[in-house]
């Protein structure tokens, strides 16, 4: 019987990461959960897929070991940090009006 390879989910999120629009598309998804670890695990993933904690510490002047915990669960990267992160993979922090649905009255 031959056997089937299923490639991992992983690989494939990494690859369309690897592009600007997906890597922002993915983080304001992951910022409309409302939750903070699934945005910093979020922003881990396209971290990865521009290049590595490697590189992004290279590029940010962070050591390797502290951008895993600043991108863990219970990691919490101050404002700059954070706007630092996005900058070496090519992203910034926006602010945006609230879009309210308004009822028919």
């Amino acid at each position: 019987m031959k056997k089937v390879t299923i490639p991992s989910y992983k690989e494939d999120l990494l690859k369309m990461l690897s592009g600007p629009t997906h890597a922002e598309g993915y983080l304001n998804a992951a910022l409309e959960v409302d939750d903070k670890r699934t945005f910093l695990l979020a922003l881990r993933d396209v971290a990865e897929a521009q290049g590595g904690m490697t590189k992004l510490a290279r590029s940010t002047s962070i050591s390797r070991e502290h951008l895993y915990s600043l991108l863990s669960k219970k990691g919490n990267p101050g404002l700059e940090t954070l706007k630092n992160l996005l900058s070496a993979i090519g992203l910034k922090l926006a602010i945006e009006t609230k879009r309210e649905n308004k009822k028919a009255a």
